[in-house]
């Protein structure tokens, strides 16, 4: 198992990249949340606050120009940690044609093929088969590359899930199922619905690896976990199971208020928030200043007001365009 490095065993430039990247996903996610109270964003919306260090950390141990990244519906942070344009992942939100689907996916269905991030999935566990046959191309066309899965806790249930683990065994695919266990299928507790509340052990049943990463707030310790995950992939083509322990600050969707949990387990998390965590490392070690860091996050901020002039200047998709990009 994999153990968190010291800060000084890293680069600077990536640390502040991962920072960066974490600040980013923050920053445009509440203004996506602002933007949708406002109705000027509408339709389903699963915001990712507070599990920034999985994305931004596990993302960081890959190399996008032969790996691949596919999710659920909660893929903001996603394809902003693979180098989506955050003007064309507004203007889809806002359901212009000069976004990611071109207006057509909204929230849940990002996607870009350019920088290998291959969806946002709406259908619950839907993109677990779909990523497990992306890695089954790289496995017969005898590329180098690694796939990343993401999928809730609520998700791992799934009929799909246990028949995509028996094929990665199977094929030697080189696959990492990534669970962002943030503790509630939409409002209910993991624990309530699932026989082991470990989901690392469930790879023991189709003779994978499987390690459950404790602190998925820590964005190192997803990234070392993340990373020896990957490079096993690589070598052997063996798939490993992670479960990663993390936290969602607001509801499961725009819709949910989160009455189910206490104000308390809410501060505890936040007590352990990534983005605060790693700032925290960065300048005890005197790799950034306060100052930097308020830079830095005006710098995020700036990029996300932008893309939302972006998306209200971006035109609408013509009705000409409503039979392209499907099969029948």
């Amino acid at each position: 198992m994999s153990k968190k490095k010291k800060i000084q065993d890293y680069s600077q430039d990536f640390l502040k990249k991962l920072l960066d990247e974490m600040l980013l996903c923050r920053r445009f996610e509440e203004l996506t949340g602002k933007k949708y109270g406002l109705r000027e964003i509408v339709g389903f919306c699963h915001l990712y606050i507070g599990q920034e260090a999985v994305t931004s950390g596990s993302i960081g141990a890959l190399d996008l120009s032969k790996d691949y990244v596919l999710t659920g519906y909660r893929d903001h942070a996603h394809a902003l940690c693979c180098g989506s344009s955050p003007n064309t992942l507004m203007a889809e939100l806002y359901g212009k044609v000069t976004g990611c689907s071109r207006g057509k996916g909204g929230s849940m269905h990002f996607f870009d093929a350019k920088n290998h991030m291959f969806g946002g999935n709406g259908i619950v566990g839907g993109q677990i088969p779909v990523a497990t046959g992306v890695a089954f191309k790289i496995r017969y066309n005898k590329e180098d590359g690694v796939v990343l899965c993401y999928f809730g806790d609520g998700a791992i249930h799934q009929g799909a899930f246990h028949e995509s683990l028996n094929l990665a065994k199977i094929w030697q695919l080189p696959i990492v199922y990534i669970c962002e266990n943030n503790q509630y299928g939409m409002g209910t507790d993991y624990r309530r619905v699932s026989s082991v509340h470990d989901f690392s052990i469930m790879a023991n049943s189709y003779g994978l690896t499987g390690r459950r990463v404790d602190n998925g707030m820590d964005v190192l310790e997803v990234y070392e976990e993340v990373k020896e995950a990957v490079e096993l992939a690589r070598k052997s083509g063996e798939a490993t199971l992670l479960d990663i322990r993390t936290y969602r600050y607001k509801g499961h969707s725009m819709s949910d208020p989160a009455k189910y949990r206490t104000k308390e387990e809410l501060q505890e998390f936040k007590g352990k928030d990534p983005i605060l965590t790693l700032k925290s490392e960065l300048l005890e070690a005197k790799i950034i200043t306060e100052d930097e860091f308020k830079e830095m996050d005006q710098k995020c901020k700036a990029v996300c007001d932008a893309a939302v002039n972006f998306a209200k200047e971006s035109a609408e998709p013509g009705l000409e365009t409503m039979y392209e990009d499907i099969l029948v």
